[in-house]
């Protein structure tokens, strides 16, 4: 075994930060085990064709119920029915195969890790077809809908829930599949105090909070949530990630209202999923975990289309989550959800870390 640095390469993707964010976590996380380690984050949407770029980063659809539905119809297509799958496969590969190909072979690494699911399909299909000559690893943040999220071809799958592993194993039954902690922010493993939370962030001692969020793109019904909260007797706490047209929409709409609290891209997520009895979020993926960490409640409610709508049936049947697909609905699961006590769940600190299986990964098959 060679006593150089090991090389990892990470291929993230700037939409959001659900991809970016675990990338980073991550990458901090292996420097954490070995100092010596040469880690890498690449955007894979920089090293693919334009055309595809265009269409995975349209997020304009998101916002209106044309787009929703056609958004289902892409889903449907793209992981039910097996010619348009394999077309997708086909194309993807076209589109994107040959850019990967050669960020890879730039870069040199030990093991190439992926959280983004389009670029671990590239990855499992040259890994399969030899033109990928190191271990690669998918680490998946969704519970559910993981037909791009995992590869037969992938040699290590990293999932962030237990209930997630049947459906890996059953789309990869090789692969190695290991639940693990070291992909979302550490701060989530601090324990805090609900009300010191609350002093620090400047939100009210005596009304219960309630956390809205819409992701980085800020979709789905976040003035109906805010709505429902306030109606409850809640403060309302709306998360706009990266999207300034929803905020500044936010702003007037609930201007002078001090039940309602309007705010931007935040790092300060820990604090915020401490200080909130309910998180109202509408696409799924790290975020809910964050808040189940916290013992804050979650309702998905807002954009039940595509990829969300399977995770909510997840979240369903394994009893991590409310789900409402209306208003009415959601006033129902609220003032439920309100009345339960905040149950942090500390299982997830026992888990086997990311990074140190990422680098057991490079010892195992790296170049040398």
């Amino acid at each position: 075994m060679s006593d150089r640095a090991p090389r990892i390469l990470i291929l993230s993707a700037s939409i959001g930060e659900g991809h970016d964010l675990p990338a980073r976590v991550l990458a901090d996380g292996i420097r954490a085990v070995d100092p010596r380690a040469e880690v890498r984050i690449q955007d894979f949407l920089a090293f693919i064709r334009p055309i595809l770029r265009r269409i995975i980063m349209d997020g304009s659809q998101f916002h209106s119920e044309w787009g929703g539905r056609m958004f289902d119809l892409e889903f449907k297509l793209l992981t039910e029915v097996r010619p348009t799958i394999w077309i997708a496969g086909t194309l993807g590969r076209a589109l994107g195969g040959r850019g990967t190909e050669r960020a890879v072979a730039a870069a040199r690494p030990d093991v190439v890790v992926s959280t983004y699911p389009g670029a671990t399909e590239i990855l499992g299909q040259l890994r399969q077809r030899g033109r990928v000559g190191v271990p690669v690893v998918s680490a998946i943040t969704d519970l559910a809908a993981l037909r791009y999220w995992a590869h037969p071809a992938v040699d290590l799958h990293l999932i962030t829930h237990p209930e997630s592993d049947e459906e890996v194993r059953a789309i990869a039954p090789a692969s190695e599949i290991v639940c693990v902690r070291g992909l979302t922010d550490p701060s989530f493993y601090e324990l805090r105090d609900q009300a010191e939370a609350r002093r620090a962030l400047g939100l009210p001692a005596d009304r219960r909070v309630v956390l809205v969020s819409g992701g980085g793109w800020a979709v789905g019904d976040l003035a109906g949530a805010a709505e429902a909260a306030i109606a409850d007797g809640a403060t309302a706490v709306c998360l706009c990630g990266r999207n300034e047209e929803v905020r500044q929409a936010l702003a007037r709409r609930f201007a002078g209202d001090k039940r309602v609290v309007v705010l931007g891209f935040s790092d300060r997520m820990a604090e915020l999923m401490a200080a909130a009895d309910v998180l109202v979020h509408s696409t799924a993926g790290l975020t809910v975990l964050e808040a189940l960490m916290e013992g804050c409640r979650v309702i998905s409610y807002g954009w039940g289309h595509g990829h969300v709508r399977v995770n909510n049936e997840a979240y369903r049947r394994f009893g991590l989550a409310r789900v409402a697909t209306d208003r009415n609905e959601l006033g129902s699961e609220l003032t439920a959800a309100l009345a339960e006590p905040r149950a942090p769940d500390r299982s997830f600190e026992s888990l086997p870390e990311a990074a140190s299986l990422v680098l057991g990964a490079t010892r195992a098959g790296g170049l040398g």
